[in-house]
Order: structure tokens, then C-alpha cells, then sequence
């Protein structure tokens, strides 16, 4: 008795996240991700209706993925430094088995100049995130762990925009030292 395709359907879009955030969409080809999935052509087009397709799904996987794991954290009583200190780590210590950079940021750079599905989808993510930070930072402001004359917003987009600089520095082979000074540097603001 064969697993069940929903089964098939999950594993084959975490191979292939894993598959395009190593590699791009484009330098993904149709053969790299039969290897990756472990599924042939044929199946990966009953499945999923293009590449397009399996990139759009796998892409939502990794935001959800990672905005849980994000919401999770500003939910917690920690004090708002540490909860900037952990999500700007994320990216200065990515765990061991991950591609270098980000699914996100790539194909922020790579797909949302010219796909407009995909630049909604980011769009709608991005604003997410920022949201989830802005809300911490609020929460942070309101409790007297930052000045109350900053902008709980604009250091939403500092922290969004500082994370995708360590994912791109990362990616483009920052050593991990350099990926500190950066973390450190940002973590002063708070």
C-alpha cells in the first residue's frame, strides 16, 4: 500500500522549496527537482500543474514555515532586545541544513520585478511580517523597554530590511563574523 498523495503532495513541496531556495527558480530545472521530490516528471505534472505552480506552493510553505516560527517568538514574554536579538541570530546562525540566504528575499529579487503572482504573494507576506514586528515593538514601546519617541513602525522595516541584508550578505558568502557585526549593530538601535 502506497503513502498517501497528501503525504507525497507535502514531501514533494519541501524537497522542492529546499530545491529552489538553493538555486533560484530559473536554475531549477524540471530534472533537479524530479531528484530532489524523488517523483518523476509525469508525476510532478499530475500533481502540481507547472513548475510555476510547485514554486508558488512552495513558496507559501517556507513563509508559512517561517511566520509561525516568527509569531511564536513575539508572542513570548521575553524582553522586546531579545526577541530582535533571536530573529536577527536567525539569519546570523541559520540552522546547519539550510540553504544560504532566503526563499523570500530571492525571490523578492529574482521573480517580483517581472511575475506579478509572485510579487502579490511577497507583497502580502512582507506585510505580514512587518506587522507582527510592528505590533512586538509596540507592545516593547508601550512596556517602557524602548524610547517612546521611536517609531514602532519604521523599526519594523529596520528589522525586516537588516534581516534581508544578512540573508543576501550570507548568500554572497559573508563570514559568519561579518554577519555578527551587522546583527550587533542593529541590535543597538534597540
Amino acid at each position: 500500500m502506497g503513502r498517501p498523495r497528501k503525504f507525497e503532495e507535502e514531501r514533494a513541496i519541501e524537497a522542492a522549496m529546499r530545491a529552489f531556495w538553493s538555486a533560484g527558480y530559473e536554475a531549477t530545472s524540471t530534472q533537479e527537482l524530479c531528484a530532489a521530490t524523488g517523483l518523476g516528471r509525469s508525476s510532478i505534472y499530475n500533481t502540481f500543474a507547472s513548475k510555476h505552480d510547485l514554486f508558488e506552493k512552495a513558496l507559501r510553505h517556507y513563509m508559512e514555515q517561517r511566520n509561525a516560527a516568527l509569531a511564536e517568538l513575539l508572542e513570548t514574554d521575553l524582553l522586546l532586545k531579545e526577541k530582535i536579538r533571536t530573529v536577527l541570530w536567525w539569519a546570523v546562525d541559520p540552522d546547519p541544513g539550510e540553504p544560504p540566504g532566503c526563499l523570500v528575499v530571492n525571490s523578492m529579487t529574482e521573480l517580483a520585478p517581472h511575475d506579478q503572482e509572485i510579487a502579490e504573494l511577497l507583497r502580502r507576506d512582507n506585510e505580514r511580517r512587518r506587522e507582527l514586528l510592528r505590533a512586538a515593538i509596540e507592545t516593547g514601546r508601550a512596556r517602557g523597554e524602548i524610547d517612546p519617541g521611536k517609531d514602532p513602525l519604521a523599526l519594523a522595516h529596520f528589522v525586516f530590511a537588516t534581516v534581508s541584508g544578512l540573508r543576501v550578505a550570507a548568500r554572497g558568502g559573508t563570514d559568519r563574523d561579518g554577519l555578527e557585526s551587522i546583527a550587533k549593530t542593529a541590535l543597538g538601535v534597540f
